[in-house]
């Protein structure tokens, strides 16, 4: 039983699937990193959104629809300070910064206004003025929905 033992074709394909090049692509790391980025603009996305801390009044009045590109804001705080866009601007120059806005979107652009609830009527009067001469005259004031309803005024009957 001294015969050579031959070797089968079987060993040396072994061989050469060790060292072949994998041809398939691995799409577990790829979902992975997607969901956790999903997950985090998730988190972040709402965040984004504030901006000027206001306490806006409440009223029974329908949203606005929304529109798909971002919409130029004013906001009033509670001292009477002005930012546009977020940012805190001087009443001197907001005219002038509310003219290039419009001249870059167009005059018929809804501009919405937002206010403190607290800030003096005559001030969210003058703002809107300023936003009038700066070219908007599509003004939206913010409100927080879910607020009281007018009821009869007193003394109208008479």
């Amino acid at each position: 039983m001294g015969g050579s033992v031959r070797s089968s074709g079987r060993s040396r394909g072994r061989g050469s699937r060790r060292n072949a090049r994998m041809s398939e692509i691995n799409v577990t790391p790829f979902v992975d990193v997607m969901l956790v980025l999903l997950i985090v603009f998730m988190v972040a996305a709402p965040l984004l959104t504030v901006g000027v801390p206001v306490k806006l009044p409440k009223t029974a009045a329908n949203p606005l629809p929304t529109e798909q590109r971002e919409p130029v804001t004013v906001n009033v705080d509670l001292d009477g300070r002005i930012f546009l866009q977020g940012d805190e601007v001087d009443p001197v120059f907001l005219t002038e910064r509310l003219i290039a806005i419009a001249s870059e979107r167009g005059s018929d652009e809804r501009v919405f206004l937002r206010a403190d609830k607290g800030v003096d009527y005559g001030r969210v009067m003058e703002v809107m003025g300023t936003l009038n001469a700066g070219g908007f005259g599509n003004i939206g004031l913010v409100t927080d929905p879910g607020g009281p309803v007018s009821g009869r005024v007193s003394g109208a009957e008479n």
